[in-house]
C-alpha cells in the first residue's frame, strides 16, 4: 500500500504553534523536504535521527517533484513542510498537479497562518459587530501579478480587515492605494517573523506604514494587517446579550 505524501503547514514559526497532527507526522518522517528559507530550524529538529532532511530554497519545482516522487516510491514516509498554512501562498497547486499526474497519493495538513498569530499576539479580534465583519487575505501585485478583478484598489474599497502578505517590497505603492480608501489614521499592524525569537510587531497609523517599514529595512517575511478593528472598541455582539435568545438560551 502506497504511503501518502504529507504536505504539512509548519505555522508561523514557533515550535509550539504546530498542530498536534503536524507534530505527529514529523516525528514519524523518513524524509523531510522543507522550505528552509522560511521555516524555523527548531521545527526540523523533532524529526527522528534517521530522517533525511532536504532543504528546497535553491531547488526548482521540477527538482522538488522528482524528490517527492522518488522518495515516495522507495516506500518512505515523506513530509513536504511549508511555512504557515500551505493552502495560503504556499505554491502547492503545481506540486499537487505533479503528484496527481504521477499517481502519487497525498494529504494536506493545515497550519496556523501569520495573520492569525498576529491578531492573537495583539490580543485583538478582527471581526467586530458594527465595525468590521470581513477579513480579506491578499498581496500586492509584484512579479507574480494578480487578477485585475482582485486588484488592491478594488479590495481596499471594502474597508475590511485587510491582511497584506508578500508586499514589503511594494509598501509605498500599497500605502498610496490604501490611503485612497482607508482614513490615514487607520491602525496597521506590521508583523515581522511573528512567533520567531526575533519577532517584531507594532501598530502604526496607515500614513506611517511605508516609512516605518523602510526604517526597519523590512523586505520579506512581513505581514501588514490593516483594520479598524485594531482600535480599542466597546462594541459587543448580540451572542451573549441577555436580550438575545437562541436555541441554547431560549426566551422563557
Amino acid at each position: 500500500m502506497q504511503i501518502p505524501i504529507s504536505i504539512v503547514g509548519a505555522g508561523p514559526g514557533a515550535l509550539d504553534l504546530l498542530t498536534r497532527r503536524a507534530e505527529d507526522l514529523l516525528r514519524r518522517a523518513d524524509v523531510l523536504i522543507w522550505t528552509d528559507s522560511l521555516i524555523n530550524p527548531e521545527i526540523t529538529e523533532i524529526v527522528p535521527a534517521y530522517c533525511e532532511k532536504i532543504p528546497t530554497s535553491s531547488l526548482t519545482l521540477e527538482e522538488i517533484l522528482a524528490l517527492l516522487i522518488e522518495k515516495n516510491q522507495e516506500g518512505k514516509k515523506v513530509i513536504r513542510l511549508h511555512d504557515g498554512d500551505p493552502c495560503l501562498y504556499g505554491a502547492i497547486s503545481e506540486q499537487i498537479c505533479g503528484l496527481l499526474e504521477a499517481g502519487i497519493d497525498f494529504e494536506i495538513i493545515p497550519g496556523v497562518s501569520a495573520y492569525q498569530a498576529t491578531a492573537a499576539t495583539l490580543k485583538r479580534e478582527l471581526t467586530i459587530p458594527g465595525v468590521v465583519q470581513t477579513i480579506i487575505l491578499t498581496r500586492a501585485s509584484g512579479r507574480t501579478g494578480i487578477p485585475k478583478k482582485e486588484c488592491l484598489q478594488s479590495l481596499a474599497a471594502h474597508q475590511a480587515s485587510l491582511c497584506l502578505y508578500l508586499s514589503a517590497r511594494h509598501v509605498e505603492e500599497s500605502q498610496k492605494i490604501l490611503l485612497e480608501h482607508y482614513p490615514e489614521e487607520t491602525p496597521v499592524a506590521i508583523s515581522y517573523r511573528i512567533s520567531w525569537p526575533d519577532e517584531w510587531l507594532t501598530i502604526v497609523p496607515l500614513k506611517e506604514m511605508a516609512s516605518t517599514s523602510r526604517e526597519k529595512k523590512l523586505i520579506r517575511t512581513t505581514l501588514y494587517l490593516i483594520s479598524p478593528a485594531l482600535r480599542e472598541t466597546q462594541k459587543r455582539s448580540k451572542l451573549y446579550s441577555p436580550e438575545h435568545h437562541h436555541l441554547f438560551r431560549p426566551n422563557e
